[in-house]
Formats: structure tokens, C-alpha cells, sequence
């Protein structure tokens, strides 16, 4: 910011420069005009080393890396049979400038529908810090299937296909959701819009 001279009280000698003749602050002015000359010419070039003066916003880093969903494990029981990651989407939740990623995880049966569990990762800043969850948006117990998982303007939005009753077949799904959780608060927040009964 722009320096400002601070007030002086008027001293007798201060006073006493008042009464000097014209020659005496000519050369004054002169002097001063060779010092601000003298100062400009010392300042680093913008052109040569790549800033442009405090009016000129600083260069963005490297953006982070999206936490690896391969890099977690994943708090679903699936009695000995691993798990997979069935969808993924990445982006800024919580405004904090580095990107989460969101995963859909299921046990991997190998036949069958298991249900999904939807997690949101994070990774610490700290070098070589591993990815976690944080977050649990969609628990495996509500026995329900993701789909199109993403991530836009800071909301997570997936479609869920579910079940009226416990009679209906797992295999054909008879209710779909559109779910929607959005950082507000201190945690998740989530909207749901249900679609009618019947076959999906």
C-alpha cells in the first residue's frame, strides 16, 4: 500500500526553513526527483521476474490430486469377499480449494445386485498422507443400487433404485429416488425426491 509521511509538528528550525529562497527549494526538489529516480531503478523488472506488482493476483500452484479410490479400504461388511468400486466422482465439498472424491461401493458377489454404500474421500495435506473416509452419505443396510454418481457446483447427486416391500424381487426394483447432499453446517445435508411405485 501506498506509504504515507508521517504529520510533523513545526519545529523552530522546521519554521525557519520557510523563509529560505526559491533557489534553496528548487534544489531540494531536485535532489528529492533524483532519490524517487534513483529508487525506481532498483525495483525488481516485472517482465524479468514474472510478477506484475501487488495489483496482480498471485499464480495458482498445482491443483491437488482427487483422493485414489484404489487407495482405501472401505468400512463394508462383506463376509470375506472383496469389495468394488462401482462409480466415482470428484469435486470441491466443502469450499476448502482441494477436491474429495465420492465413490459407490458394493461387495463384489459376482452375481446379484448387492447393495450400495456411497462414501465421500478426503486426503490430509500432509506429504504422503493416504486417502479416508469421512463422510458416509449412503449406509450398505438401506439395501439400495447407485447410479449416476456426480459431483457439480459442490452437490452430490445420485440416482437410487430400491424396494416397495420385502416381497419384491431384488432383482427388479420397483422405486427410484434422485438424492442430493450438499456441505452445509458442519456436515451433509441430504435432499431426496421420490419417484411413484412401479417398475424401474
Amino acid at each position: 500500500m501506498p506509504h504515507r509521511p508521517a504529520e510533523l509538528t513545526p519545529t523552530p528550525d522546521f519554521l525557519a526553513h520557510s523563509s529560505a529562497r526559491p533557489l534553496h527549494w528548487l534544489a531540494t526538489a531536485t535532489a528529492m526527483a533524483a532519490v524517487i529516480a534513483a529508487a525506481g531503478l532498483i525495483q525488481p523488472d516485472a517482465s524479468a521476474t514474472g510478477h506484475a506488482g501487488p495489483s496482480t493476483a498471485p499464480a495458482s500452484g498445482p491443483r491437488a490430486a482427487a483422493p485414489d479410490p484404489a487407495a482405501v479400504t472401505y468400512p463394508l461388511d462383506c463376509k470375506g469377499l472383496p469389495t468394488a468400486v462401482t462409480a466415482t466422482a470428484q469435486g470441491d465439498l466443502d469450499g476448502d480449494g482441494r477436491p474429495e472424491t465420492v465413490v459407490a461401493v458394493r461387495c463384489d458377489a459376482g452375481s446379484g445386485t448387492p447393495p450400495h454404500a456411497i462414501y465421500v474421500l478426503a486426503q490430509d495435506k500432509a506429504p504422503g498422507a493416504t486417502p479416508r473416509v469421512v463422510a458416509t452419505l449412503l449406509e450398505a443396510g438401506k439395501r439400495q443400487t447407485a447410479t449416476e454418481l456426480t459431483v457439480r457446483d459442490g452437490v452430490v447427486t445420485a440416482g437410487l433404485l430400491g424396494y416397495s416391500s420385502p416381497q419384491v424381487p431384488r432383482y427388479s426394483p420397483d422405486v427410484k429416488q434422485l438424492a442430493k447432499w450438499r456441505w452445509s453446517g458442519g456436515k451433509f445435508r441430504q435432499e431426496l425426491t421420490n419417484s411413484d411405485a412401479g417398475s424401474v
